[in-house]
């Protein structure tokens, strides 16, 4: 099969042309979208953290839920109901079931889980068991 753009030489951008024609059959496949939500997670001896931006969510709409040691965040963004006649103009915030799982660098249980929800962002704290915790030796003089 002959491509009518690599015949014309005369043409210093027609092959860019043509490549960039063909990374367009392929733009489908690639999804460019980052994971919902976006967490941040950072953790110290005493627990680890995650935050969550979940703008839009209502608390009541997501699930947590802590097995071993892996922490699964789960739940629904609605779409917001339009008024009669309206229609979008732009739309480019997702809406619809979302999941992300978290593992942990120990092994949890639901009764070491807080979370609070301000101003579209969930912070979940998952505390360290005791025996889990790490623990100073103390060094005995010979």
């Amino acid at each position: 099969m002959l491509y009518p753009t690599f015949a014309r030489r005369s043409d210093p951008f027609s092959l860019m042309r043509s490549m960039m024609r063909d990374a367009d059959l392929f733009a489908p496949m690639v999804s460019a979208r980052p994971a919902f939500p976006a967490v941040n997670i950072w953790q110290n001896d005493e627990a680890v953290a995650i935050t969550a931006e979940l703008p839009g969510v209502d608390p009541a709409d997501i699930d947590i839920h802590v097995k071993d040691n892996v922490l699964t965040l789960s739940g629904e963004r609605k779409a917001p109901d339009l008024p009669e006649g309206a229609r979008w103009h732009r739309n480019e915030r997702g809406y619809g079931k979302f999941s992300r799982a978290v593992r942990l660098p120990f092994a949890a249980s639901d009764d070491k889980v807080e979370a609070r929800m301000t101003d579209g962002v969930l912070r979940i704290v998952v505390g360290r068991p005791e025996e889990d915790k790490p623990k100073k030796i103390a060094i005995k003089a010979a």
